[in-house]
């Protein structure tokens, strides 16, 4: 047996007890170590010991801080570059790496959860750049898998992903810069 101590609780102290004693009554005689371990650790809940051993140990190794992830933050400036001081996107940039950063940032101008026509996706997308180009920018969405339609082209709809780190970095740059914009021209 193990020496490492292992944490013992019950949400219930009442259900704790009640099961505890329910399961002394079936044994005639009084229980070994193990099966009076085996006995606490279902009153809390668990299948037995070990279980319980095992499910307090994985407990354990995922509480160690996962690795914070960390942008590429040259990348994020490149991508910044493309956008004006309102948050409109300039010019399609010819980098690969860029580019996806850039659609991320449209992908989070076009409403979440609603299906949209291609005259709707258009508008959001027109209000978030400035080279007159929304076909592209639509058929790259849906290209790269961040916005769904129907096979004639119509009903779109956003896809809910999680961006990378970098394109997180990106949104919400875009839109503080949004927002004083906003600011801007409502105390103009």
């Amino acid at each position: 047996m193990s020496k490492e101590p292992i944490p013992l609780v019950a949400a219930d102290i009442s259900v704790f007890a009640r099961s505890l004693k329910q399961q002394l009554r079936e044994g005639e005689a009084l229980p070994s170590h193990l099966s009076l371990m085996n006995m606490l650790a279902r009153a809390a809940g668990f299948r037995n010991y070990q279980h319980m051993r095992a499910a307090r140990a994985a407990e354990g190794r995922l509480a160690v801080d996962a690795l914070p992830e960390v942008a590429d933050y040259r990348l994020v400036e490149r991508t910044l570059n493309q956008f004006d001081g309102a948050g409109c996107l300039l010019r399609w940039p010819s980098r690969r790496p860029v580019q996806e950063l850039c659609l991320w940032a449209m992908w989070a101008v076009v409403p979440p959860a609603r299906h949209l026509q291609e005259r709707d996706v258009n508008a959001a997308l027109n209000a978030a750049h400035v080279f007159g180009d929304a076909a592209s920018l639509r058929r790259s969405l849906f290209g790269m898998g961040l916005v769904s339609r129907k096979r004639d082209g119509s009903d779109y709809l956003r896809v809910e992903k999680s961006p990378p780190v970098e394109a997180r970095e990106v949104i919400r740059r875009l839109k503080a810069r949004r927002q004083a914009t906003a600011v801007q021209r409502q105390t103009a």
